[in-house]
This record gives C-alpha cells, structure tokens and sequence, in this order.
C-alpha cells in the first residue's frame, strides 16, 4: 500500500479515539492529513468536539508526528511553536 493510502488508524501516534475523530472530520489516509495540514486539521477536530477539551500534545504534534512517523514529542521546539502559531494557539 502507498504511504499516502495508510489509514490514519496505522499512523504512528493515532490511536483509535483520534482515528475515529479525524475520520469525522474526513480526514482518512496520511495523505488527507498532509493534504490538508496538521494545523487546520487540529482546528476542524477542534470545531468538531467544541465541549471537551483537545490536547495539543496527543492531537497537534500528534499528527505532525504521524507525518513524520515519530513519537510527538520527538518534534522540535520550534515545530512545536509553528504548529502552535498555524493552529491559532498561544
């Protein structure tokens, strides 16, 4: 199967919760998520669940690290900051 086709299920980073809520948003193969971006899809799951709170950490950098097939916090500090000011967080 081609990177891009991977189910966001087999992702690195993305367990079943997560899975299930990127689904929601449409968001089902890695190359939906780099299509799309992992800020914007951050927002989108944001805008979906506006009554619980969303973790930067097991959601943002979760995606960038699912990207990137890296443990989030293997993510640098400066692309912790980018994704932080492209999500509108801070």
């Amino acid at each position: 199967m081609p990177k891009r086709d991977r189910p966001v299920a087999e992702l690195t980073n993305i367990g079943p919760t997560i899975a299930r809520r990127l689904r929601k948003v449409g968001i089902e193969t890695r190359g939906d998520l780099d299509r799309v971006g992992p800020a914007k899809v951050f927002q989108r799951v944001c805008a979906e669940y506006p009554r619980e709170t969303i973790s930067v950490c097991y959601y943002l950098y979760s995606l960038e690290g699912a990207l990137r097939d890296r443990h989030w916090d293997a993510i640098g500090a400066k692309q912790k900051a980018r994704l932080r000011e492209e999500a509108g967080i801070d």
